[in-house]
């Protein structure tokens, strides 16, 4: 492994982390460390079998789906650690915590160990034990969607089984309910309510709102063609159209939903339909066909198209950040997210990110924070972790005994 990832700048911010952490919750319960013994006792904060740290707590989840071997990699101290095989997997996808590591099979949960728990004006970050919970009965075609309360398993049916977060932050299953009717997109648990597209047979999907218990409670005037991606963020969920996006809020108690539409047609081939971005950022990136991606600024609800060139992966931490963008050339290169402007480039980082990005293994992935992305390179068996604020400079490299042909963050 390369040299360190922060030093004195980082070492500051930590600090910082800590004071503001300690300011945000004094007054309520000072100590943090100690088991509580009874309510009244119970630290702010306070998380059975966890451990409160000042800054986030960051992982990687990685897996080859060649050999099933799989490693979760702490960004903290380095290490890595050896988890149980999950052999024959199409997808790796997470809510922050845990991992779900699709097969034809079923869908197996890892917890990764990490969480942010965000109050507002203050945030709370933990640590504890890495874990298997088990395998939900769904196949790879599954769509997993997660709150606080609440982990949704949409099957390529439509039809959708909850599953009370409590339970897997045990490490256990539990017994899920089932969402009446089917869906024609992943269910999204939002604002404690469960979002859901449904078709009805009259055209469009219609957008519905459930309660926890599955109760229809809103149908907003709002359908969406064609769905594909989503993407929960500070202003509301956005939901993939043909024509744009749909984004639903909730003021209140009361569910609205607004189309963001691309302001021009937009081929089949060109449309966003899987958003990646920054957890807690309003800012999303999609790929625009092969060669540009685009930006939906969500605040200013506005599309931008950034023209690229061939594009294997895409990702941006938002506003005041580059869009970064992994070439079929094995480069990462930085643009302005709101001219297009090309900023910067690495040398060529992957052998042939052509290649690993088309050989249905999954393929390489950016994945964003506040301050580091990381990119997996499966043919060099090693995740680079990139100073995106700083001309992407290189500030580890990562050296695996696996092929990470499959990767996500957790902590966030």
């Amino acid at each position: 492994m390369s040299a360190g990832r922060g030093g004195t700048a980082r070492t500051s911010a930590a600090l910082l982390a800590a004071a503001l952490l300690v300011t945000s919750c004094a007054g309520q319960d000072d100590d943090t460390s100690a088991p509580a013994t009874s309510p009244s006792a119970t630290p702010h904060g306070y998380v059975e079998g966890a451990r409160e740290s000042a800054e986030q707590q960051s992982r990687l989840l990685l897996n080859d789906p060649g050999t099933g071997d799989t490693r979760v990699l702490d960004l903290i101290t380095g290490k890595t650690h050896e988890v149980s095989r999950t052999t024959g997997t199409t997808e790796l996808t997470t809510d922050g915590r845990f991992g779900y590591l699709h097969t034809a099979n079923g869908t197996h949960v890892l917890d990764g160990g990490t969480w942010t728990v965000d109050h507002g004006d203050h945030v709370h970050y933990y640590r504890a034990a890495i874990r298997d919970v088990g395998d939900f009965p769904a196949g790879s075609g599954a769509q997993v969607r997660s709150d606080a309360a609440v982990t949704a398993v949409t099957g390529e049916d439509g039809r959708t089984r909850l599953y009370r977060r409590a339970d897997l932050e045990k490490g256990r299953l539990g017994t899920p309910s089932t969402l009446p009717g089917t869906h024609a997109a992943a269910v999204v648990p939002y604002a404690e309510h469960l979002l859901a597209l449904t078709d009805d047979g009259q055209g469009p999907a219609g957008l519905a709102v459930y309660d926890r218990e599955g109760r229809r409670v809103a149908s907003p005037d709002a359908r969406c063609e064609d769905p594909r991606g989503d993407a929960v963020t500070r202003r509301g969920v956005v939901l993939g159209c043909a024509d744009g996006a749909l984004l639903v809020r909730e003021d209140d108690g009361a569910f609205t939903a607004e189309k963001i539409p691309y302001g021009s047609d937009v081929p089949e081939k060109d449309r966003a339909t899987a958003f990646r971005h920054r957890a807690g950022s309003d800012t999303l990136t999609a790929p625009a066909g092969e060669k540009a991606v685009w930006v939906l600024d969500v605040t200013e609800r506005t599309w931008t198209r950034v023209r690229t060139g061939p594009v294997v992966a895409a990702n941006t931490a938002g506003e005041g950040s580059p869009l970064l963008v992994l070439q079929t050339d094995g480069s990462l290169h930085g643009y302005d997210i709101g001219t297009g402007k090309h900023l910067s480039r690495t040398k060529p980082l992957l052998t042939d990110a052509a290649k690993a990005a088309a050989d249905g293994s999954g393929g390489p992935a950016i994945e964003v924070d506040r301050s580091r992305a990381y990119l997996n390179d499966p043919e060099g068996h090693r995740v680079y972790e990139i100073d995106y604020n700083d001309n992407l400079r290189i500030a580890r490299t990562f050296d695996l005994d696996i092929e990470p042909a499959l990767m996500v963050e957790t902590g966030r």
